[in-house]
């Protein structure tokens, strides 16, 4: 498990469209504006079978059910190569969705043209866009990882989309998500 730090798009940054087939419907494509929240959205990179995103996986999917009913439109997208990573495919993307029971979309990057645009580089990997589409929030869920002994709390996701919904301001020193570099091509 190779420990890789995001790259921490700019802030202000509009969010980059996409066009990708969304692994819990099996049959939907979906835009941005399709998973677009009224008051912002969560963009995040994952894949099945990073242990960092088994680490913090139930929260993650605690977070997108207190906030998806607050106006905040969640998605989760995977973009790594699955030639070499067959774990992450995406019929497995549709078992990994139901097993952890998604309530939010779980797009399938199969060119990898998503990551690149978002400049992802590990998962998890957490964007939040306020309601005009602009970049609020780019880095960690909180200071734990496996094996650290921190309790999970997603505190540091929490409290910036609480201050998107609150309209309070964000402090822009953010810390980098940590997580399994993304399997590119």
């Amino acid at each position: 498990m190779a420990r890789t730090e995001s790259n921490m798009l700019s802030l202000g940054t509009i969010a980059p469209d996409f066009y990708l087939n969304d692994r819990t419907s099996e049959t939907q494509n979906m835009r941005f504006k399709d998973v677009k929240g009224e008051k912002g959205t969560l963009v995040f990179f994952i894949c099945n079978h990073c242990p960092f995103v088994h680490h913090v996986i139930e929260e993650v999917v605690r977070i997108a059910n207190d906030y998806r009913v607050q106006g905040i439109g969640i998605v989760a997208i995977s973009s790594n190569d699955i030639v070499n990573y067959p774990q992450d495919g995406p019929e497995l993307m549709t078992e990994y969705a139901f097993e952890n029971s998604f309530e939010f979309p779980y797009l399938f990057d199969a060119t990898q043209e998503v990551a690149t645009a978002y400049q992802a580089a590990c998962t998890p990997d957490f964007y939040l866009f306020d309601n005009q589409n602009r970049l609020v929030y780019r880095g960690q869920l909180d200071d734990s990882r496996p094996g650290n002994g921190i309790p999970i709390s997603g505190s540091d996701l929490r409290g910036a989309i609480d201050s998107v919904l609150y309209n309070r301001t964000i402090n822009p020193n953010q810390k980098p998500s940590i997580g399994c570099n993304i399997k590119w091509k």
